[in-house]
């Protein structure tokens, strides 16, 4: 079977990937706002994150991640690292906002982003081109705009997860046909 024919992966193109990232921030809009704080502020347990924290870091990747990291593969290829990504920022950079202000800004920081990666223009050529990554070293600028896409994925996942994991104990004998709170794969 060819790559093309595989349903299970896809080459990288651009528009689809735009197709996606344009798409996230009106998802978690619809899933999370005007949710009871309860909801909103829901974690899995532990140090692991509510829908309200996922947001401060999606805020938080479109300020230093991204588009900055794309301009440096762009202007100084793999002789300038990336700075170090703070996975945690959110937690100082959202305190004492509420989530409506939060899911505002994410819209208006991605439909900016968007609209730069857009005024760029990438060739075939440019998405090979190389950075240089603090941890993982040489990646190129396709691998980080895939891993954008698929970064988000995971966070509408995790944010859905979170949700419903609310609810483990309430349904009942119906948990083992639910691989969002049993974790089985399917």
């Amino acid at each position: 079977m060819t790559a093309h024919n595989d349903r299970t992966r896809r080459p990288f193109v651009i528009e689809e990937a735009v197709a996606i990232l344009s798409r996230t921030p009106s998802t978690l809009d619809a899933l999370v706002r005007g949710l009871p704080d309860g909801w909103v502020a829901a974690n899995e347990g532990g140090d692991t994150w509510s829908a309200f924290d996922v947001i401060g870091h999606l805020i938080h990747g479109e300020r230093t991640d991204w588009m900055p990291r794309a301009r440096i593969i762009l202007e100084d290829g793999d002789t300038r690292p990336f700075e170090k990504f703070d996975r945690l920022a959110q937690f100082a950079e959202s305190e004492g906002r509420t989530l409506p202000s939060l899911l505002d800004e994410f819209a208006r920081l991605r439909d900016a982003n968007l609209r730069d990666l857009a005024s760029l223009p990438l060739t075939e050529a440019d998405l090979d081109r190389r950075g240089r990554h603090p941890e993982l070293g040489v990646v190129t600028l396709r691998q980080l705009l895939a891993t954008w896409v698929a970064h988000d994925l995971d966070h509408v996942m995790q944010v859905s997860r979170v949700l419903a994991r609310q609810y483990s104990d309430e349904v009942g004998p119906w948990r083992a046909y639910l691989r969002i709170i049993s974790g089985n794969q399917g």
